[in-house]
């Protein structure tokens, strides 16, 4: 259960993941290994670009310690598609086909597949450029975890807002996406693919919920209006908003 808080501090923190899938071999899709591990950085190395402080109104979602807790991430060794699919294989299919082979196969693996249109993408990737991070409540039976999301195309990162408050750098990805674009410009259609870092923490289901949920917050208009407002008028960001919009009680 999530406290009001009216105080957090200031102190920045940096956030490194370090991401890549796994896959079992196919006709079509290729083998590949899977490796997920958080490496120490040299902060002053990393561009910071940190959430704007003064977290001062954050109804239900719980105290954030640090007002600046993000400066961005970088995944290391991300999967290329051409190591999870055979291009050559799939080139001639239709959209729609291609996306159902896609989604299929991801099906009961600790992965998600989805995809969507290129033109989402493009406004995804655009949206995300100017507001990278948000919070994402993830009901979970009799209450809701707060969840937070780190948006720098082609990737989402998240985590749990409790545990990155309690880790801080040593806090780990529990899901993470990637975004193909290989199929954009002859097919109209982007590739998604969801790895599911830790069971214990999000099943699948929940999984696929939070990152379509978080791309629509990007995608609808007046969704997206919570999402600038977390990112540029903090004062301003009540989490109440975002439960409304949702349809999730508060707590």
């Amino acid at each position: 259960m999530h406290r009001v808080v009216n105080k957090v501090s200031r102190t920045a923190l940096s956030w490194v993941g370090n991401f890549s899938g796994s896959a079992s071999c196919s006709s079509i899709f290729m083998k590949n290994c899977c490796a997920c591990s958080l490496l120490p950085v040299d902060l002053q190395n990393v561009r910071k670009r940190g959430i704007p402080g003064d977290f001062v109104k954050w109804g239900l979602a719980g105290s954030c310690r640090n007002s600046s807790f993000a400066t961005g991430f970088t995944p290391l060794k991300a999967k290329s598609l051409g190591s999870i699919i055979d291009i050559g294989r799939v080139e001639h299919q239709s959209p729609e086909d291609l996306a159902d082979i896609w989604d299929d196969y991801h099906l009961g693996r600790g992965h998600i597949g989805a995809s969507m249109k290129a033109s989402l993408y493009h406004l995804l990737e655009q949206r995300a450029a100017d507001c990278r991070y948000f919070v994402m409540p993830l009901w979970k039976g009799s209450g809701y975890t707060t969840m937070f999301a780190q948006v720098q195309m082609p990737y989402m990162i998240f985590t749990g807002l409790e545990d990155y408050k309690a880790r801080g750098t040593q806090a780990a990805p529990y899901f993470t996406a990637s975004y193909y674009t290989e199929f954009a410009a002859t097919k109209d259609l982007v590739l998604i693919r969801g790895d599911v870092v830790f069971a214990s923490k999000l099943t699948d289901t929940e999984a696929k919920w939070l990152l379509e949920t978080t791309q629509s917050f990007y995608l609808n208009d007046k969704r997206y209006k919570l999402i600038e407002r977390f990112n540029k008028e903090t004062r301003e960001f009540e989490f109440k908003e975002v439960l409304q919009a949702l349809d999730i009680p508060s707590i």
